[in-house]
């Protein structure tokens, strides 16, 4: 396996992982925080597809398709507290954007070399991924991050542990 197949691999495991928690989630259960201080689901996953558009395209410009039109202005930490549901997108729509940019990203990690992952990250990403390949793997620990906390909401909305 070369790098990029174990960078695949990686986010592709953390893409079934996150799937699994996130399946059988209404809306509205999405919009449940396990704490008053703590993101709801909703939230997060918007998130984490914002993130991964950024990051990606801070690396490849242009590799992974735009997000729609005002998406990104709706998961930005000002809009954490909301708690409005009709605020965020539904879950098919998350759901939507998520595959859309997932593909992108595992479109453009295709095209890379080894030396084009030894490449550094733009300026913002250098405290948390200084090169290419890192800004790629995290795609699934970013997902898998924020994933440990849909394990507890689940809980406490009386799934059983899934793994």
């Amino acid at each position: 396996m070369d790098s990029r197949g174990a960078i695949k691999a990686s986010i592709d495991m953390g893409k079934m992982i996150s799937m699994a928690y996130l399946q059988d989630l209404t809306d509205e259960e999405m919009m449940h925080r396990p704490h008053p201080q703590c993101n709801h689901i909703k939230w997060q996953v918007g998130h984490l597809i914002v993130s991964e558009n950024q990051m990606i395209n801070g690396c490849v410009p242009g590799s992974i398709p735009d997000l729609p039109e005002g998406f990104a202005e709706k998961y930005t930490k000002e809009t954490a507290a909301v708690d409005d549901a009709d605020f965020f997108h539904s879950k098919e729509e998350l759901m939507q954007a998520f595959e859309q940019q997932r593909n992108g990203t595992l479109a453009a990690l295709e095209k890379l070399s080894d030396e084009d992952l030894d490449k550094p990250t733009p300026e913002p990403m250098q405290g948390y991924a200084p090169n290419w390949g890192t800004a790629f793997v995290m795609q699934d620990s970013h997902w898998l991050m924020h994933a440990g906390q849909w394990a507890v909401i689940r809980r406490q909305l009386g799934r059983s542990p899934m793994f």
